[in-house]
C-alpha cells in the first residue's frame, strides 16, 4: 500500500508545516509555547524527522537536530495525516501501539487537545493535494 505522502519533503510541507503555523495560532500558539517540552516525531513510509521545541522560542526542525527531545514518537504518516485530519485518536493508537512513544506519554496528551483547532488549518492545506489525489 502506498502512503499518502510520495516523499519526507511532502510530509514536512504538510505536517511539519502545520506544526510551523501552529505556533502563530492564536489560540493554541501560547498554550503551546507555555507547553515547555521538545518533542520528535519519526515517521515512517516514508521516513522523516520532525522536531518541535514547545517554548517561548518555540521552533520546528525538519531532518536531524541537536535538540533534545523530551519525548519521542514514533508512527506512519499516514497516521500523522489522520490525526492532523481529526480522525485518529493518540491514545489509543498509544494503547494498541500503532504509535510507539519513548519519554513521559502524559506531556504528549496534555498537547492534543491544543491541536483540536489546527485541524481545519491542516485539512485547508491538504485540500488541494486531496483533489490530486482522487482525480
Amino acid at each position: 500500500m502506498v502512503g499518502y505522502f510520495k516523499d519526507a519533503d511532502e510530509l514536512d510541507h504538510y505536517i511539519g508545516g502545520v506544526f510551523r503555523d501552529a505556533g502563530e495560532h492564536p489560540e493554541s500558539g501560547p498554550k503551546l509555547k507555555a507547553a515547555n517540552i521538545v518533542m520528535r516525531v519519526l515517521y515512517n513510509d516514508p521516513d522523516c524527522e520532525v522536531t518541535i521545541a514547545f517554548r517561548d522560542d518555540y521552533q520546528v526542525v525538519s531532518g536531524p537536530s541537536d535538540l533534545k527531545p523530551d519525548i519521542t514518537l514514533l508512527m506512519r504518516g499516514d497516521t500523522a495525516d489522520q490525526f492532523w485530519r481529526g480522525e485518529y485518536n493518540l491514545a489509543v493508537g498509544l494503547a494498541k501501539g500503532q504509535v510507539k512513544a519513548k519519554g513521559p506519554v502524559n506531556k504528549i496528551l496534555k498537547l492534543v487537545p491544543l491541536t483540536k483547532p489546527l485541524f481545519p488549518m491542516y485539512r485547508e492545506k491538504v485540500a488541494a493535494k486531496d483533489a490530486e489525489v482522487k482525480a
